[in-house]
Parts: C-alpha cells; structure tokens; sequence
C-alpha cells in the first residue's frame, strides 16, 4: 500500500496510480440543436442521472430543450448546486440536459460504473463540498476547473470493472434488505394503525353488544357509549394569556408544548414574542389545540399550561374526561376526515375553527373505560414503536455499511480480483 496523501482516499495499493479528474474526463458543451426528439435527462442526489419523464414529480417540465447540452450513455453528469451532495451520475442514456449541468465525456476507456461508485461515494462528495464555491451550503456551487484539479484513485480497466461488479452484486443484496426491512416497517404501521383504530372505536371487549351510531364517521360503537355533539363535550377557552404564562408552540408531533422544550428536542430555534402577550390566549394542560396544521393531523393536545396564538381555537372539556383517550381518537384518520369534509376549502394547512370541530359529531365511553382503553393504546404502542425503532435502527447499519463497502472498495482497502 502507499500513501494517497490525501485524508478522504487513504492508503492506496502501490499499483494504483492518482489522477486528476481532468486527466480522466473532459468537458463538453455540445448543443442539441432545435426540434430533436431526444429524452430530457436530470440528474438526482438519491437516483443519479434519470430521464425527467420517468420522474415528472421531481421537477417542473421544460417548455423546450432547444439548445440543451447532448449527453451520451458513459458520460458524467455534474448538477453543479447539488454535486456536494451527490448530485452527480453516470448517464446510462443518450439524451439532452440543461445548460446548467455539466456533461463530463472520459478521455480514455475506463469503467464509467466504477467512477460513478467513487464519484457518490460519501467520503468523495464530502471532497468535493471542499472544493465548491459559495457563501453558504444552499449556493456551493461545483465548477470544472475545481472539480477537475480533484486528486482521484485509479486502479487498472480491469480492477475497476472487477470492483464495480462486486459492488453492483453487493449493493443489491444490501439494497434487497433494505427494501424488505422498510416493507415490515410499513405493515407494523399499517396494523398499528388499525389496532388503535379498532380499540379507541369498539373498545377492548370483542363480545360487547354493538349499535349503529347513526353517524357516519364512526360507524358501530358499543351499546352503551353514548354519541353527543362535540360542543356539548368541550367548549371554547377564550381566556387572555395570564401574565405568568410561558410561550407554547402547537406541533403535530409532540402536541402542544413549551417552546422551550420544542427547541430543545429539534434543535430548531423558535421566535418569541417579546410584545403584546396579553393579546394571547391562555390554555390549560391537556385542553385541544385547533392549529393551522389541524386540517392535515387531527386536534394537538396541551401537555403544558401557557399561552399560544389568537388565531388558533382552545377546547375545554365541558365534564370529566380521560386526556389520552381524546387525544388518540382526534388523531384517527377516519375522524380527521370527517373534519375535512365540513369545509368549504380543499387544501393542506387550511385552518379550521370551532363551528368544523362542531359538525362532528363524538362518542363517549364510560370515564374509567376511557382510561382502561388508553392504558392499553399507550402500551401497544410503546411495543410497536419499539419494533419500528428497531428495524430502522438495522435499516441504519445496513446503509452504513454499504457506505463503508464502497469507500473502501473504491479506494483498494478490499482487495477484489474476480470479474464474476
């Protein structure tokens, strides 16, 4: 082995030589020419250079391609905003790609699948962040004359085919595990889902007598729960923040929490207001918040008392009620529906008032069945997320360790001779 000299490649196998990416490729600026026929390439970060008709969600469609740049199966194309983050890839296509790309055509004959393996390769794009020029990430930006000055490994034609091959059979099967441990995690959600559904609905025992609510939306309930109008159940705080109140900020995911603790889970950073708190409106520990975000999530519960802003709409509940029970039933999907078809309005983050929440209707099981049935939500959940965590926790190495095969097979620290 030698010394690349270089922190990101490492020792290299003394047959190995260290190109610059210049020496290797070259940059072309061929025009396509007016009314072609030839397929609109883009390149991605996750994908790599794709036809834009196979991805017309990915991006906004070109009006003409007139005059785009010509790419050629084997070139490299260079996304030169993205390139830092992998926004780069060998075209297994003939096609056209826009101005703002640049089109790389190799020099001498090489294993283009080899350097596409290098290229994307995590330690290599950390290279090329290096390399960019801007005043912040979102405008690096990767020009040639950086990027060709770029010192990369190369090993023979045959050691790079021989390394791309085993990497195209490894990364499968990675990829395959991947794939399956992603569809397990997609059904434990998907039961977890009905599970809670069918507890927080029809309750713990399969044997109870069942009736027909009338309401469309909930369907058949047990006997004995009753169906009331939502406004007979909670009721609007319209109370002024208290002087002592701390800011709270409404989330689907957490719910309705000191903004404090919601900077100190994400990271992110929260403005205060520093004026007009009185202006505010107070809300109690496990009230139900009506956010901008509710049309999209459902209800988010108060888990903290404070104050949050004017425009969103607090319920208190009229009698006793068990919290955990409320605050799974107004996350059902079925039940987020059911607000949504009291609007006139047919998009995300639409805000809803309390005249929405009013026309739908609610069910009520006894108090203690409420607890008994939210005991039991919380737990299975916990057991279910455990699993979820789990198979993302694998997902997570599985990735890690494809990231660790490739760097080391590209830059010679496994030892490939085979071609098969």
């Amino acid at each position: 082995m030698q010394d690349s000299g270089f922190e990101w490649i490492g020792d290299l196998p003394s047959s190995w030589n260290l190109l610059s990416v210049k020496q290797i490729y070259r940059l072309v600026m061929e025009e396509s020419g007016k009314n072609h026929s030839l397929e609109l390439l883009s390149v991605y970060s996750d994908i790599g250079v794709r036809p834009r008709a196979e991805l017309q969600e990915k991006g906004n469609k070109a009006s003409s391609t007139d005059g785009y740049w010509l790419v050629r199966k084997g070139d490299f194309v260079v996304n030169k905003l993205l390139a830092w983050m992998g926004g780069l890839g060998l075209s297994e296509y003939d096609g056209v790609t826009s101005p703002a790309y640049d089109v790389l055509r190799p020099r001498k004959e090489i294993c283009g699948s080899y350097f596409n393996y290098l290229f994307r390769s995590p330690a290599c794009t950390s290279e090329l962040k290096k390399h960019s020029r801007g005043i912040m990430d979102m405008r690096l930006r990767l020009y040639f004359d950086k990027f060709g000055v770029v010192k990369v490994p190369f090993p023979s034609l045959q050691e790079q085919k021989a390394i791309s091959t085993f990497l195209d059979k490894k990364t499968l099967k990675i990829d395959e595990a991947i794939a399956i441990k992603q569809k397990q995690i997609e059904l434990l959600k998907e039961r977890k889902h009905i599970i809670i559904q069918q507890a927080v609905t029809q309750g713990l025992n399969p044997d109870a007598p069942m009736k027909d609510s009338d309401v469309d939306w909930i369907g058949i309930i047990p006997e004995h729960w009753e169906v009331r109008r939502s406004k007979f159940l909670f009721t609007q705080r319209k109370e002024k923040a208290w002087k002592d109140d701390v800011q709270l900020s409404a989330t689907q995911k957490f719910g309705v929490i000191p903004q404090d603790e919601y900077e100190a889970r994400t990271g992110a950073r929260v403005v205060k207001i520093q004026f007009h708190l009185d202006k505010r409106k107070h809300v109690e520990k496990d009230d139900f918040v009506i956010s901008m975000r509710s049309f999209q999530g459902g209800l988010e519960r108060a888990w903290s008392r404070g104050c949050i802003r004017s425009s969103y709409v607090i319920l208190r509940p009229l009698e006793p009620i068990e919290p955990n029970f409320y605050g799974y039933l107004l996350k059902l999907p079925m039940y987020i529906k059911a607000l949504q078809r009291t609007a006139s309005f047919i998009r995300d983050g639409q805000d809803l008032n309390f005249d929405n929440f009013s026309q739908v209707d609610l069910f009520i099981p006894p108090l203690e069945e409420q607890k008994a049935i939210a005991d039991y939500v919380r737990g299975f959940m916990e057991s279910s997320d455990d699993g979820i965590s789990l198979m993302e926790e694998q997902i997570a190495k599985l990735k890690e360790y494809k990231t660790t095969l490739i760097n080391s097979a590209v830059t010679g620290k496994i030892k490939v001779t085979e071609l098969a």
